[in-house]
């Protein structure tokens, strides 16, 4: 039962990393990555890691299929790019391109072997070598090799059924707000409010949102 904890919280490890760095704002991101704290690269700088349990924690992260669940953590951020993406730009041919080349130069630039090594010192970090032994002697038996085979999949449909439990409670949370409150809350919707606001400001006339060059949003305390 203890090797089965901790293949979950492997996973999680592992899983946690990848959504991590993908689910940061791209504006966001480039900005850490063009002005790096100085001392960042010394803070960065791992220590060294023992050659035998580093190649323990290779072989482990082989057996329960590390590699297999960092694509599966991309495909997912890809995706959630893409939709986020779907809501800012134009919704013709031009802005499907647009997407299908942002998604697939994401794909080519996400760095699998960096994440690799820094999965192995997180597991270093979190695991002595003793306790390495032991995971690979549980993963390399029939039982172990069925978890690491089927969590990926229970962790996919955990997270579809979470995403779907999400989207009822937020359907019914914002259709009970726009009852109690139907002089704001009428035109609220879910997912798509930069388009909502991008169609309003193409369809005002030249005189409106000249003082900011901008188009003026509409004021949401009004009814």
């Amino acid at each position: 039962m203890k090797a089965v904890l901790a293949l979950v919280l492997l996973y999680v490890v592992t899983f946690l990393v990848v959504i991590q760095g993908a689910s940061q704002n791209p504006v966001q991101a480039a900005q850490q990555n063009a002005a790096p704290a100085p001392d960042a690269a010394a803070q960065a700088k791992p220590k060294p890691i023992d050659p035998a349990k580093d190649a323990d924690i290779r072989a482990l992260m082989e057996l329960v299929g590390v590699r297999d669940q960092v694509q599966d953590g991309v495909n997912s951020s890809a995706e959630q790019y893409r939709e986020k993406l779907l809501a800012t730009v134009p919704n013709n041919e031009k802005g499907q391109a647009f997407i299908n080349a942002f998604v697939a130069s994401y794909e080519k630039k996400f760095d699998a072997d960096q994440l690799a090594e820094q999965v192995v010192g997180i597991y270093d970090k979190h695991y002595t070598d003793e306790e390495i032994k032991g995971l690979l002697q549980f993963f390399g038996s029939p039982l172990g090799q069925k978890v690491a085979a089927e969590m990926p999949k229970i962790s996919r449909e955990i997270n579809a059924a979470s995403r779907e439990t999400g989207a009822k409670a937020s359907r019914e949370a914002l259709q009970a707000l726009k009852a109690q409150n139907p002089d704001v809350g009428q035109s609220a919707r879910l997912g798509t409010g930069q388009r909502r606001w991008q169609q309003r400001g193409q369809g005002q006339n030249p005189s409106q949102g000249q003082t900011t060059g901008q188009p003026q949003q509409a004021d949401s305390s009004q009814p």
